[in-house]
Formats: structure tokens, sequence, C-alpha cells
């Protein structure tokens, strides 16, 4: 599509629920890796089965809480348009194909016990490709709000104001804690492994009095 043609009304609404078909979809699959658990008669007890597959347990619910965020950022930012150009569709596209891959980083990374707790071990790269995955899917959201920013004719009313360094460099902040960690876990998982504690703290580090849109990730 033509790059200043805008999209809008029902093509906006449609390229939305796409989205959130996909996302959808790409959430749910994240169970996979852990849906086949089960336990052999006169083997093992249900807790000594989930402690041998705890990596693939934590992973499974860090990650759909994260993504859950992510999609609540997304819907956000989506919300305050009227329709979209060929920047956003494209830009958008690259965020669901992350999304969409998010299941396998996450299984290879859940395989992995060196990725929590500290258990130490060699991640074999599976840390870079997870937390990189998660980078660029914040990248990709904040590289939206950059090129909406820049075209206020994409919005539904008035632009939104982004006054503080807390607005105008979150997502930035959140594609570089993620990357951050990923380059950590190539050199030692055993402190990578705590760098998902930071995902809870920062958004009370980046809220923003008053703003409505306290707490989100980019």
């Amino acid at each position: 599509m033509a790059t200043g043609e805008i999209k809008d009304g029902r093509s906006f609404d449609r390229l939305i629920n796409f989205s959130d078909a996909i996302v959808a979809v790409a959430i749910t699959v994240l169970v996979l890796p852990i849906a086949g658990l089960s336990i052999e008669r006169g083997e093992a007890t249900v807790w000594e089965v989930l402690g041998d597959h705890r990596g693939e347990i934590i992973t499974f619910f860090f990650t759909f809480f994260v993504v859950s965020v992510m999609w609540l950022t997304h819907n956000r930012v989506m919300n305050e348009l009227r329709g979209y150009d060929g920047p956003i569709f494209w830009l958008n596209t690259s965020w669901l194909s992350i999304i969409a891959f998010l299941p396998v980083t996450s299984a290879l990374y859940g395989d992995s016990e060196a990725g929590w707790a500290g258990a130490g071990g060699d991640l074999g790269g599976s840390g870079m490709l997870y937390w990189g995955s998660m980078a660029l899917i914040s990248l990709n959201t904040t590289l939206i709000v950059r090129h909406a920013r820049k075209n206020p004719e994409l919005y539904e009313s008035e632009q939104p104001t982004y006054d503080t360094w807390r607005t105008k460099y979150r997502g930035w902040i959140y594609v570089t804690y993620f990357l951050s960690i990923g380059v950590v876990s190539l050199f030692s998982p055993t402190i990578s492994s705590y760098g998902p504690l930071g995902f809870f703290f920062l958004p009370l580090l980046l809220n923003n009095p008053g703003s409505s849109t306290t707490g989100k990730t980019n």
C-alpha cells in the first residue's frame, strides 16, 4: 500500500481484529511445551514432575504475563489512531511475526534450566534469542508510536502529549532492558536469570503521575 495512504474505518478494524487473533493464538500455543506433562505410575509425584520441568513452567507463566502486557500497550497505541498507513502496517506486521514466533523462542529457553533461578549452565544462545525477541517486540511498538507522533493525521482526535522523559523514552528503556538481559545471558546465565525481576519494578520507575498510560510498557 502507498506510504501516505491512510486506511481507516472497516479496514482499520479488520487490522486490529487480525492482530488480536494472532496474539490470542500465539499466547495459547505457549502452553504446548508443558501440555504433555504426565506422571508415570510408581515413578514420580506431581511435585517431582513440576520440579523437573520448572524451567518450561516458569517460562510459560512469565512469557504469558509479558505478552499480555505488550498486547495491552499495543491495544492502547492502536486505539489512539483513526487508521493506518504503510509504515504502520509493516511495523505491525513485524510485531505480529515476532509474537507468533515467540512460542518457539520460549520453548527453547524453557528447556534450559540455566535460564531461571540462577541455575548456571550454558544457554546455548537461547537466552539471546528469547530476550532479543522481547526487545524486537518492544522496538516495533516504539517505532509505531514514533511514526504516529510524526504524523498527527493518524490520530483519532487530539494527539497525546508526551511531556516527560518517562513518556518519551519508556519504549526505548524497555528495548534496552530486554536486549541487555540477552547480552548478559551470553556470558553469565546465572546473572541474567535474575533479570526478569526488573520487569515487575520498571513500571514503578516509569510511572507517569496523572497520565492514562501509567504502568504500560512498549
